[in-house]
This record gives structure tokens, C-alpha cells and sequence, in this order.
């Protein structure tokens, strides 16, 4: 679990993000959404120290990441997995080499036991036989599976996802998301997405919290979300075609 409280972050005397206060539940895929500029991206880099907050505090399992040295926030680091929005692979190291990329920073294994480790993540994510291949040699999804692999390979217990449909086509999105959403069911990780894609809210939005001009304007479930009151979350939701077309459906069926 992942506590954010009363959350403040300043931009050269602007406010960014105000009394920012949620929680993001572990074994669930909580989403972050909102519209470019409203400052979800801001609140996950806080959340995971890229950004120093002004006021307020981040738990993660009730240590507040906020108040610790760089030690003591290294060894929570450790149990952080990131997927970055444009997948961030080297690409002079080849696929396995790249998901091995952590186990050779941040532990003691042997490399028999970083091969084995490697291995299995990648056949989790459905990428068996492709070690010696090189980024440039991979389609965008096969690469944004690559750096699921290598988020995963330390056995995180938080995973944190920064537009991770970003460049795909449907059907792959379609594909990342549940893939994700498996792995955070199957390791019972605090999975934390940052998106502006109204298909993955509706795929896998188990909590969703909207963020609007660096408030929280709403929180709920991907079920709730479609008869929230909230309009500045409404005119967001339903500038999606696919978000209109279930509300109609919805309707439909009442």
C-alpha cells in the first residue's frame, strides 16, 4: 500500500500539486488520469522521489519515503519496478542483458542465478527466445514487454507505469494492459499507472483517481466512474469514443 498525504509541490512559486491525499491499494491496478498538464506525471515523480515534495508526506506500508535520508530511501527503491513511458531500454545491451540490467546494479546473485531469474521473467511476459536481440531489432510492443521484464525482475513490491500504451496500436495496448494487470493479481504488487487512455481505465481501472489542474478531483472504480457528477472528470471521460459508447450501452441496458 501506498499513502500520499496533503501532498504540495511547487514550480517557481506556483502550485503544482495542492493537498494531494489518496491511497493506492496493493494487489490492484490503481490508475492516475487526467489531462497533459494537470499533473498526474508531477505526482507519481514525488511519489517515487524524482521530484522533492514541499509539504506533506509519502508512506509506502507506513514508512514515510519523504523524511529519509538517501540511504534508507535506496533500500525502498529496491522494491520499486519501473516502466517507463518510452520503454528506456539500452540500446547497446541486448534484451537480456537489459532486463538483467537491475540484478547486476543491485544484488550479489550469480550470474547462473541472474540468467535463471532473467529467463523466467521474460517468458512471464511471453518473450521466450529473444535474449540476444537488440532493441532496435524489436517491435514496440515486444519492447514495452522487454521493460515489464526488467521492472519485475527484482520481485517488486510496488510497480510504477508512466503512460504505458503510449505508441502502441489497440491491440497491443490492449495486450500490455492485461499483462500488467495479471502480474500485479499474480505477485499482489501496488501497481500505480499513470495514463491518459480511457481504454485501460475501462480494461483495468480496479481504483482510478483524477487529477485536475494539481488537485484530486475524484476517486473511485472504473464501474463508478461512468455516473460520477464530477464535470470537469465528465468532459475528460466522455471526450472518449469508447467511454461514450459503454455509457450508451449502459443505458441501454437499465
Amino acid at each position: 500500500m501506498i499513502k500520499v498525504e496533503n501532498l504540495v509541490k511547487i514550480f517557481n512559486g506556483i502550485k503544482v500539486l495542492e493537498d494531494i491525499s489518496v491511497t493506492f491499494e496493493k494487489g490492484k491496478t490503481n490508475l492516475i488520469i487526467g489531462r497533459s498538464g494537470s499533473g498526474k506525471t508531477v505526482l507519481m515523480k514525488c511519489i517515487v522521489g524524482l521530484h522533492e515534495v514541499d509539504e506533506g508526506a509519502v508512506y509506502f506500508n507506513e514508512r514515510n519515503f519523504v523524511k529519509m535520508n538517501f540511504s534508507e530511501r535506496k533500500e525502498i527503491r529496491r522494491e520499486i519496478g519501473m516502466l517507463f513511458q518510452g520503454s528506456a531500454l539500452f540500446d547497446s545491451l541486448n534484451v537480456e542483458e537489459n532486463v538483467m540490467f537491475p540484478l547486476n546494479m543491485f544484488t550479489r546473485m550469480t550470474l547462473e542465478e541472474k540468467l535463471e531469474r532473467t529467463n523466467t521473467c521474460l517468458r512471464r511476459v511471453n518473450l521466450a527466445d529473444v535474449n540476444k536481440l537488440y532493441p532496435g531489432e524489436l517491435s514496440g510492443g515486444m519492447k514495452k514487454r522487454v521493460a515489464i521484464a526488467r521492472a519485475i525482475v527484482e520481485n517488486p513490491k510496488y510497480l510504477f507505469c508512466d503512460e504505458p500504451n503510449s505508441g502502441l496500436d489497440l491491440k497491443t495496448a490492449l495486450i500490455i494492459d492485461d499483462l500488467i494487470s495479471e502480474i500485479t493479481h499474480e505477485y499482489n504488487i501496488t501497481t500505480v499507472i499513470n495514463t491518459h487512455d480511457m481504454n485501460s481505465v475501462m480494461e483495468i481501472g480496479e481504483k482510478v483517481v483524477f487529477i485536475h489542474e494539481g488537485r484530486k478531483g475524484w476517486e473511485g472504480t472504473r464501474e463508478e466512474i461512468l455516473d460520477a457528477e464530477d464535470e470537469n472528470l465528465n468532459d475528460f471521460v466522455f471526450a472518449s469514443n469508447l467511454a461514450k459508447k459503454i455509457k450508451s450501452l449502459t443505458s441501454g441496458n437499465s
